[in-house]
């Protein structure tokens, strides 16, 4: 029997997305799912003000409500369907602490770490990579590696985010060489965290899940787990291309796949 989840959701309260909690979880109630992770952009702890960049993430004075939201509604629905407690946290290296105090006063069920920023720019802005060298290009694509590889082994996080989401409006960002890849992987696999199966690439230009399959297959090669993540901003993107994931992971060779019950890793078969 497949258990089926998705681990990787947002709502209004982020600003950029669509729907309350309660949507997502009716959405995953009728595609039958069997675990639902909410996991909405944490607040900029970092910062004094409450609010620091709208639209981006929900303020600080909200991330207690949320909290609560999601096990009121883990107790409503308890019968129909397993909700979980998530929040996916940028990976800052100069203001984990704040994150960290924040991340110890609540039951998380997981926490998802994503580098968003690479030189203070968002990886998804447009352009980004034009007036860059070649040689420019790698550093940029290394540094984001090497920010993930600090997040891998910073203890905060059960699963790394989109591992390779700057190729979203830069599908060539797959073919700079480096060895910074595979360092980062092997990394992840010595500290056990698990990466995403992220499907939201197919709504960038990229038109693909991250990470790529070459990725995963030498993720295979280094022991790293993985898991599911639909990235929904909508609720109708609730485990969008789950089977599909799922089918694909056999091919490469994965044998089982990882959902996280109190930071716990939960291994079922694919």
């Amino acid at each position: 029997m497949t258990i089926k989840f998705d681990l990787h959701t947002h709502h209004e309260r982020c600003g950029h997305a669509i729907g309350t909690i309660e949507d997502y979880i009716r959405q995953a109630i009728q595609l039958n799912l069997d675990y639902i992770g909410i996991s909405d952009h944490t607040p900029h702890f970092y910062s004094e003000e409450d609010h620091l960049y709208p639209g981006i993430a929900m303020q600080k004075s909200e991330f207690n409500s949320y909290v609560e939201e999601v096990l009121q509604l883990k107790e409503k629905y308890a019968s129909k369907i397993h909700v979980l407690l998530g929040i996916e946290s940028d990976f800052f290296i100069d203001h984990m602490t704040h994150y960290q105090r924040q991340f110890e006063l609540y039951p998380f069920d997981y926490i998802i770490g994503s580098v968003h920023f690479v030189h203070d720019i968002n990886i998804f802005q447009r352009g980004r990579f034009d007036l860059l060298t070649e040689s420019e290009r790698v550093q940029v694509k290394e540094n984001y590696y090497e920010q993930i590889a600090l997040s891998a082994k910073s203890g905060l996080f059960q699963i790394l985010g989109h591992i390779d989401a700057m190729k979203g409006y830069y599908p060539p960002f797959s073919d700079l060489e480096t060895e910074a890849v595979d360092k980062t992987l092997k990394i992840i696999g010595e500290q056990q965290v698990a990466i995403e199966i992220n499907t939201s690439g197919k709504t960038k230009d990229v038109r693909g899940w991250y990470p790529a399959d070459d990725i995963l297959e030498r993720a295979l090669f280094y022991s790293v787990p993985v898991t599911f993540g639909s990235d929904a901003h909508t609720p109708e993107r609730i485990a969008d291309d789950f089977d599909l994931v799922r089918k694909r992971l056999r091919e490469i060779g994965y044998k089982e796949w990882t959902y996280f019950i109190n930071r716990k890793a939960v291994h079922v078969s694919l």
